[in-house]
């Protein structure tokens, strides 16, 4: 079979039909797909039903980007939410926790005529209001309480010359083999894996750091997948599958960027929480990358609002995070950033932050504006950090050894004047976001 084609880490939708003025929205490719099955099919269906839907609503998606049906006659988008043409896909909206978690697991696979890459362009409508040559949904429904497979379903409606193949995700994310990694597992997937979870682990401190990353599956490596999963509302069976292998990576790149945003220089502080003016596309500066920071953050939480570049120019793309998330936090989707906006954004950082912490026992997941540590501190959070700080001592004889205890007393104050010292900072001894973000920087010099 001819080589597959890359999976594309996002879809570009127009809302509303083909010619119409309607604004378009780019979104995660697994997002959107569980969007559309939530808007098309019931949760309650026959789970081979729901997923031999799942494959059909992916085809025709990817039909559409692979065709470039819509870019070669001039859009600027991939597919449109009228189901006219293409498929439903109500912005903003819920998934189907079930739904959600098989898209997870099958976002990448596809049908194909037999002998052909391109993704078949599967038709399909309600089979009661409406009839067509393609899969009848609750015709699928009838036939899985028959008993019949997901793959035996498509081959009903869509012929016996049909395969369901796999293809890699692009955007440099690694792709899934097939082969579960669990405990007893070996080999260079196994280590990719454990970079990747002590790296996510500095964001959230509550996964256990695993000692060694050497490719060996083992008791360490199964509580991190476990926490993880936990922590991001995956079974948590300690295997990394599918599902979990893709989250892994997408939970990786999110905080990697993150990191990327601090080491340039924007740090969020008291002053930069106070609403600095309104600001819409076409602004540039300061205030529209304390607005990018935000905007970054909460789309690792919300899945509907696209990830924003960190380029102080209120430009679309920035302007498409703000509609989503005005769209989810329930207020007039006009994409400019008044007062109400800004503040609906400091209080949605605050809630999650303030979730993750209660609901997950952790100290701190996100560089936390007004959070110091300070001498007589106590509790996870110090204890993180110490840990960072004693790594960083074994490889820095300038910082003074600490002692990971929970408790923070002269020795770690110590460290910590150090580490401001080198950056820098005022030698204080506490540590706040500035701090806290040299002592990560440092640490992670050193990993």
């Amino acid at each position: 079979m001819p080589e597959l084609f890359e999976i594309p880490e996002n879809i570009t939708v127009h809302l509303g039909r083909p010619d119409e003025n309607a604004s378009n929205v780019t979104v995660p490719f697994n997002d959107y797909i569980k969007n559309v099955a939530s808007s098309e099919i019931y949760p309650t269906w026959n789970e081979s039903a729901i997923r031999a839907n799942v494959y059909a609503q992916i085809s025709i998606a990817l039909n559409r980007i692979f065709t470039e049906y819509y870019r070669s006659r001039g859009y600027d988008f991939d597919i449109t939410n009228s189901t006219q043409f293409d498929q439903s896909f109500i912005y903003g909206r819920d998934y189907f926790s079930n739904i959600s978690e098989i898209v997870d697991e099958i976002f990448t696979d596809y049908v194909v005529k037999r002998g052909s890459v391109q993704p078949y362009f599967t038709e399909y409508c309600d089979g009661i209001e409406v009839t067509c040559r393609g899969l009848s949904q609750w015709g699928s429904q009838e036939l899985a309480q028959q008993g019949y497979t997901p793959y035996e379903i498509l081959q009903y409606y869509y012929g016996d010359d049909i395969d369901i193949v796999s293809a890699p995700v692009g955007g440099g994310v690694e792709s899934y083999d097939g082969t579960p990694l669990r405990l007893g597992s070996v080999g260079e997937g196994v280590r990719v894996i454990q970079l990747q979870l002590n790296r996510i682990a500095q964001n959230y401190p509550l996964i256990p750091n695993i000692a060694r990353a050497d490719g060996v599956f083992g008791q360490d490596t199964e509580n991190a997948v476990k926490t993880f999963q936990q922590i991001f509302n995956i079974t948590p069976d300690g295997v990394v599958g599918k599902a979990t292998w893709y989250r892994i990576k997408r939970v990786y790149f999110a905080v990697k960027r993150i990191s990327e945003l601090f080491s340039e220089g924007i740090t969020v502080t008291q002053a930069q929480r106070q609403f600095p003016s309104s600001l819409e596309i076409g602004d540039e500066g300061v205030p529209v990358r304390t607005l990018q920071f935000y905007l970054r953050i909460l789309s690792n939480f919300i899945p509907t609002m696209p990830f924003v570049a960190d380029d102080g120019v209120f430009g679309q793309s920035t302007r498409d995070a703000v509609i989503a998330f005005q769209t989810y936090a329930g207020l007039s989707p006009d994409g400019v950033v008044g007062r109400t906006t800004w503040n609906a954004l400091i209080n949605a950082y605050d809630d999650i932050e303030s979730t993750l912490r209660n609901e997950y026992n952790i100290a701190s997941s996100l560089p936390s504006p007004g959070n110091f540590l300070t001498t007589g501190s106590t509790g996870n959070a110090v204890e993180l950090i110490q840990r960072y700080l004693q790594k960083i001592a074994r490889s820095d004889s300038r910082v003074p050894p600490v002692s990971v205890d929970g408790v923070y007393g002269e020795g770690t104050a110590a460290a910590v004047r150090e580490i401001q010292r080198q950056f820098g900072l005022t030698q204080t001894g506490a540590i706040g976001p500035l701090t806290w973000e040299a002592i990560i920087r440092r640490y992670n010099d050193f990993s």
